[in-house]
């Protein structure tokens, strides 16, 4: 709206947004997750969040949630962490090359905030039978996750298997994740859940030894296990790197599929039909469990580490995808991605850092997509808005481009004077300005969006923070509006 006065208090829809973060701390805080992530390169976290240890299920590494090491800091075996998946987690524990955390119950899945257990913080997410729904914002987070460059580890049952009683078993909730979210509801995956329950059965391995998850570090894969379990049907008209690895007896193809590779994004997908062959046959008393994990007929234990391998990016690409986790493994290759946290900003105030009410829904200004954007000044008086993150551009990345769209209105009538100015920044780790990339000012005001772009291919192997500084005079306002952000690399 031009020459519109923004009023001093946002209104009630707006999204007040903490302070700005000091920039040399949030940006040493990110170094020091990059070291972390060095040393301990395949980070999992398995979600208890919804409902996993329902009924008699037990899908947990450990009681001690989030860290497992509060039960034992060196497991050797099974027993020494307690859950029908301790085996899983003991093994991967075992390599040294793994970090271990659990979602507890009580918790959500979100992407690009601050807590610890959130998504950016790791290469891969194991959903061992989920028994609740998703909701909106966590089905975004995931979808975003894996579209960044994340592996998604989805474990079904078979229909019918409400351990909870809430209306929902595991086939419906992981196909409403793919069918019904806010990211691509296009069949993103190449798959759909057959809504079957299979009472028994050894699924055979397909034959090709180049695949990564069926001859993989932890061992070749030739069976796994059905006890009572599902299938998926396979769509590779709609994603083509869509893979069935082992088949139900008598299928192949796109029918029967009952573990699958995809890719999406940057980010990798597997896809089990049972849970029975991730059960160690442990747990907390009161389960009834089936040891499915050292079932002599199947090899399910190297399926699941190799394929947990694979979705963490330490492995080569499967069903032709050339996607890989976050950071698996400390390649020194490129992987594409969109590096930027929450960069519609349709998250609301997560990832970035801004001055109060910068990040709004607010029907004072329009978005160029979705519901929120970022809104710096605006208010005609002398007023400083600043908008931050904090991104680590991979060393072997050739090509860095950052956009973003910015919309400028003022009520300002010079055609020379720049009296309102925003700033577009790259700071170090001690907050010096390494590059004023543009100025923008009420000069700049135009109707609708314009797209920004700058090469930052030279900061390549640097964490660098992003700032926009809005900047306005005593008098007659100028909004600086900003949607669509993005850090592509490749």
């Amino acid at each position: 709206m031009l020459g519109l006065t923004r009023p001093r208090h946002r209104l009630a829809t707006v999204i007040a947004v903490c302070g700005l973060l000091a920039t040399g701390t949030a940006v040493q805080a990110t170094t020091a997750a990059t070291e972390a992530h060095a040393a301990t390169p395949h980070r999992v976290l398995f979600d208890n969040a919804h409902a996993e240890t329902a009924g008699n299920a037990d899908w947990i590494i450990s009681t001690s949630q989030p860290d497992p090491l509060g039960q034992d800091s060196s497991p050797s075996v099974e027993t020494d962490w307690t859950g029908a998946l301790s085996s899983w987690g003991v093994a991967l524990q075992k390599t040294g090359n793994y970090s271990l955390k659990t979602l507890p119950s009580g918790s959500s899945l979100s992407y690009g905030g601050s807590s610890s257990l959130d998504l950016s913080n790791f290469d891969t997410l194991v959903l061992p039978e989920p028994n609740t729904l998703f909701t909106t914002a966590e089905k975004t987070a995931i979808m975003n996750f894996v579209k960044n460059g994340g592996g998604l580890f989805m474990i079904s049952d078979h229909t019918g298997a409400d351990r909870n009683n809430d209306g929902y078993d595991a086939v419906q909730i992981l196909n409403d994740l793919m069918t019904n979210n806010s990211v691509d509801s296009t069949d993103p995956f190449g798959f759909s859940i057959d809504s079957l329950n299979i009472t028994s059965g050894y699924p055979a391995a397909i034959s090709d030894s180049t695949d990564p998850v069926l001859h993989g570090s932890f061992g070749t894969v030739t069976k796994s296990l059905i006890a009572n379990g599902t299938t998926a049907t396979l769509k590779p008209s709609d994603n083509s790197s869509v893979k069935g690895l082992l088949y139900r007896s008598g299928y192949s193809g796109n029918t029967g599929a009952f573990f699958l590779t995809s890719t999406f994004g940057s980010g990798r997908v597997a896809f089990w039909g049972d849970s029975s062959p991730i059960d160690d046959g442990t747990g907390q008393s009161g389960n009834t469990l089936y040891d499915g994990w050292n079932d002599t007929g199947a090899t399910n234990a190297a399926l699941a580490l190799n394929a947990t391998e694979w979705l963490s990016g330490a492995s080569g690409s499967s069903g032709g995808g050339t996607g890989g986790g976050t950071g698996g493994g400390g390649s020194t290759s490129c992987t594409a991605a969109q590096l930027l946290g929450n960069n519609g900003f349709e998250s609301g105030s997560t990832t970035w850092s801004a001055s109060s009410g910068v990040i709004t829904n607010s029907s004072s200004e329009s978005p160029r997509t979705g519901s929120y954007y970022a809104w710096l000044d605006g208010y005609g008086s002398a007023h400083t808005d600043t908008l931050s993150q904090s991104v680590t551009i991979p060393s072997a990345c050739t090509s860095a481009t950052l956009t973003f769209y910015l919309h400028v209105d003022t009520a300002e009538t010079t055609t020379s004077t720049a009296y309102d100015t925003l700033k577009v920044q790259l700071l170090n780790s001690s907050g010096t300005v390494l590059s004023t990339l543009a100025t923008y000012s009420n000069l700049n005001a135009a109707s609708g969006y314009t797209q920004r772009s700058f090469n930052l291919a030279s900061y390549a192997g640097q964490t660098v923070t992003l700032k926009f500084t809005g900047t306005e005079g005593s008098s007659l306002q100028t909004s600086f509006v900003l949607d669509d952000t993005a850090l592509n690399v490749s």
